[in-house]
């Protein structure tokens, strides 16, 4: 049964959110079509560009993202207080950089000499354009409708190129946020499309490494695997009080994908390495549950994901009698049940 929007996207409840988006009838989104033979490869680099356009506009971080064959993942964060401190004609500029905006708000933006009714009907505008700037579903909307329109364009088609609306869950902590993410990331190794996360083409892994060795010297950035038009990703801040970044360290975080890469290997399935990465002790994560989700074995999880006490705070919040995940809860973080 579909939820309302506004039953899973609640900033009461958390700020990240897991998001897929997937092709109708699972048609090519990138990739090669076994059938035909004909490349789809560069609508991989369509995404990862409008990401960029999108998460320099809106009040909206990307955290991590996968652009698949016919599918894509991102874990995103909602900053609404970015986007409060906007003057109006920030706001104004930013929208319109999009859409057209209204009559009057062409009209203000001109230069046009506005009377008190006609600049009070502007100020509505741009209290409504604030909101929208910080709203997942406008934000999808601007990627899935770009890419929609450039591809059936490119197909000389019409139609719908999406299903019918993208897919969100909320990661109510820490634990479900770095979980996820590392799902995300590693998507390429665990379909067999590439062997390490640094050759794991469109990923926010590939990229914050990329970045990473471009920042030390020690590497050439290769144009052919990372776009020149990238999307500014969340930083990492390591304090679990810091809420303008992730609430762990880069190096945490690579060491975790780093492991769980190797052993979700195609040719490792199931194997668990023997040096289990420290923030998995730190964060409370059961690591043979864990290669379990990252391998998609464990599917306990649907609209929400994080511990069982945030769980069940989530339903509190959202006025839910339940929310399915407790029991995928109590095998992925038992250090909290």
């Amino acid at each position: 049964m579909t939820v309302a929007r506004s039953s899973l996207v609640s900033m009461a409840v958390t700020p990240y959110y897991h998001v897929i988006g997937r092709c109708v009838r699972r048609a090519f989104l990138c990739g090669v079509d076994s059938l035909s033979g004909r490349s789809y490869e560069h609508r991989r680099n369509w995404v990862v560009e409008r990401l960029a356009v999108l998460s320099s506009i809106y009040a909206i971080e990307v955290c991590a993202y996968a652009v698949m064959s016919n599918h894509y993942h991102l874990v995103i964060k909602l900053n609404p207080e970015l986007a409060d401190t906007w003057s109006n004609d920030e706001v104004l500029d930013r929208w319109c950089s999009l859409y057209a905006g209204s009559l009057l708000v062409q009209r203000y933006r001109a230069g046009e000499s506005l009377g008190v009714g006609e600049l009070s009907v502007v100020s509505q505008f741009v209290d409504l354009y604030r909101k929208r700037l910080a709203d997942l579903s406008w934000f999808m909307r601007g990627l899935n409708h770009d890419i929609a329109c450039r591809a059936n364009a490119e197909d000389n088609c019409t139609g719908h190129f999406w299903e019918g609306r993208f897919k969100s869950q909320a990661l109510l902590d820490e634990q479900a946020l770095i979980s996820c993410m590392a799902y995300v990331d590693l998507n390429p190794i665990r379909a067999g499309m590439s062997d390490t996360p640094e050759q794991s083409d469109y990923t926010s892994i590939q990229q914050r490494i990329d970045e990473l060795e471009k920042d030390t010297a020690t590497k050439t950035i290769n144009p052919e695997s990372l776009s020149n038009v990238i999307p500014s990703l969340l930083g990492f801040t390591a304090r679990l009080d810091d809420d303008q970044g992730l609430p762990f360290s880069l190096t945490d975080y690579l060491e975790l994908v780093d492991w769980s890469g190797r052993a979700i290997h195609p040719h490792e399935r199931g194997k668990i390495a023997d040096a289990v990465p420290t923030v998995l002790l730190r964060l409370g994560i059961a690591p043979d549950h864990l290669l379990r989700y990252l391998s998609r074995q464990e599917q306990g999880f649907a609209q929400v994901m994080g511990k069982v006490t945030t769980i069940r705070n989530a339903a509190h919040q959202l006025s839910a009698s339940f929310l399915k995940g407790i029991a995928a809860a109590n095998r992925l973080f038992p250090q909290f049940n």
